[in-house]
């Protein structure tokens, strides 16, 4: 066959060789807006080096090799003992790696480390997604930890370590520690007060035999898990260690690993508990209240999660359209094709905006910040990981036939896409634990009022949002079966006021007659043909050299 028949024209260069980060201008002027002046050169330098990383063809190439060679399991050895250890391909332990050296569980016990860990996790997951889930719940434990005084001093120093080893060993021989979680049952699912594993008292104190199944244990080859079982209390927060301080193996039976729709590159498992040495964690009885900021803190990874992959998504649209030519030109100059990129990019800053927002309250850490993220965290998890399936879907469509091909990419993004949404409570339980929030902390309504009122009076469809906004909320009638509206609706206003109050102007105008003014169709794509779409395409397209 001639040669001259397979000339390759009109294709993409592939987008690796970039900086994640600083081509990101949302987030590194979130970056800048949240952090204090005397840090942001060594965060900006630090964020930049990961960026680079992210975006290298090395990074891209591990994010493939990693999905596409999903975890093993091994539940015994060649001669019949049982070992129950995962295998993972070399470039999961390469990423997770990465993560940690570059601080990605380290945010506690730093100046400033909540809004320079999220603006890392939103860079380094865009190379591979699945390696976050053990990143978030090492970070997220602390807080659980910390309700016991000695616990927190033995493994808050481990979980924050910038060391990673893969060997499963005692973790007080390791120079750092990575926790996973066991929470939900097959017979409660979210309902976690339906658990039946059972905790039975030993005689020293705190320490406990565990007996149960636990229906989703994500990350089974971690050193630690926080997993809630009934103790003659009531339902209580345990710590699991994977290998006992005396070097032999805990009892934990890993019975299958979860065939998952996407996600592919983490092991989810199903764990058996029978006679599992644990220690307890906080009161008996008060395992809800104290996993509670675990649990907050990985609903905004979340929200994180959600804006990285939407993020790569527009990234990888705006991409294809400024080096595909159709019709005579180059798509990103076609209005209707930036009408669709706009669109994308108006949902992706939003959400990177939002998240960004969200992790400076915890470095900031007063009470009215505090109340401020009881609201605004599960509001922001219900609707930016809602937003996240069809900005992947609809930034597939933009790259055509060649989106719908694995090489690109694309397929695995939207197959991840649903995974933020379920994880950690699904849409149900953020809407419902808003309400409960509304019921029980008047000053959680007080302060996300004041935060969302910094805006009023810049811009008439935000004024009018907020004005339903607050009509809603006078109205308890229906209101379980109105939750999914209400906090819809808190999430846009919330949105809306951080764009009008800190995005460039075409952003912030565009979001405002499309989100809050309803000036928009069901699809994207249908924006206003009147507002400055170039310019918001401009503002998220990457640009690399050719």
């Amino acid at each position: 066959m001639a040669a001259t028949t397979h000339t390759v024209t009109n294709q993409p260069p592939p987008l690796v060789g970039y900086d994640v980060f600083s081509s990101d201008l949302a987030l590194t002027e979130a970056v800048d807006r949240h952090t204090a002046p005397e840090l942001l050169d060594g965060a900006r330098e630090e964020l930049a080096a990961l960026g680079r990383t992210a975006g290298s063809a090395q990074a891209r190439e591990w994010g493939f090799q990693a999905n596409e060679n999903p975890p093993k399991l091994k539940t015994h050895d060649r001669y019949g003992h049982r070992i129950d250890e995962v295998e993972f391909h070399p470039s999961w332990h390469r990423l997770l790696g990465k993560a940690v050296s570059s601080g990605l569980t380290d945010a506690w016990g730093r100046p400033g480390g909540h809004v320079r860990r999220a603006a890392g996790f939103l860079v380094w997951t865009q190379a591979e997604a699945g390696h976050g889930c053990p990143v978030s719940m090492t970070h997220a434990a602390v807080p659980a930890l910390r309700t016991d005084p000695v616990l927190a001093a033995e493994w808050e120093p481990r979980l924050t370590s910038h060391l990673y080893e893969q060997e499963l060993r005692p973790a007080s021989l390791k120079p750092g520690a990575l926790f996973g979680m066991g929470m939900t049952e097959k017979q409660g699912g979210s309902d976690v007060r339906a658990n039946t594993t059972s905790a039975v008292p030993l005689a020293a104190d705190g320490e406990y035999l565990l007996t149960g199944h636990k229906w989703f244990c994500s990350a089974p080859m971690c050193d630690g898990f926080l997993v809630l079982a009934q103790a003659p209390g009531g339902l209580t927060c345990f710590l699991v260690e994977r290998v006992l301080p005396d070097g032999t193996r805990n009892v934990f039976a890993i019975q299958r690993l979860k065939d998952k729709l996407g996600n592919r590159s983490n092991a989810s498992s199903e764990v058996e508990f029978d006679g599992t040495l644990a220690r307890r964690v906080g009161e008996e009885g008060r395992g809800v209240r104290t996993i509670i900021e675990m649990v907050a803190a990985t609903r905004l990874d979340c929200t994180i999660g959600a804006a990285s992959l939407m993020r790569q998504a527009v990234a990888q649209a705006t991409h294809h359209a400024a080096h595909r030519s159709a019709f005579g030109g180059e798509l990103i100059d076609k209005p209707l094709m930036r009408n669709v990129l706009a669109d994308l990019a108006l949902e992706s800053e939003a959400a990177t905006t939002l998240a960004l927002r969200l992790a400076s309250a915890y470095d900031t850490d007063t009470d009215e910040e505090r109340a401020f993220l009881r609201l605004a965290v599960p509001a922001a998890k219900y609707w930016t990981t809602k937003r996240c399936t069809p900005v992947a879907a609809e930034a597939l469509e933009c790259l055509g036939g060649n989106g719908y091909v694995e090489e690109s990419g694309m397929p695995r993004l939207l197959r991840e896409s649903p995974l933020n949404s379920i994880w950690e409570g699904s849409g149900n339980v953020q809407a419902l634990d808003v309400l409960r929030a509304l019921q029980r902390e008047p000053q959680a309504l007080n302060a996300f009022l004041q935060e969302v009122g910094k805006a009023r009076g810049a811009d008439h469809r935000l004024d009018g949002a907020i004005k339903g906004l607050l009509t809603e909320l006078a109205d308890l009638d229906g209101i379980e079966a109105r939750a999914r509206r209400l906090v819809e609706r808190m999430a846009l206003v919330l949105q809306g006021s951080l764009l009008v109050r800190w995005a460039p102007p075409a952003v912030a105008d565009a979001f405002c007659a499309s989100r809050l003014g309803g000036d928009r169709g069901a699809a994207f794509g249908t924006l206003p043909h009147t507002l400055d779409l170039g310019g918001i395409v401009d503002r998220a397209r990457v640009r690399i050299d050719t």
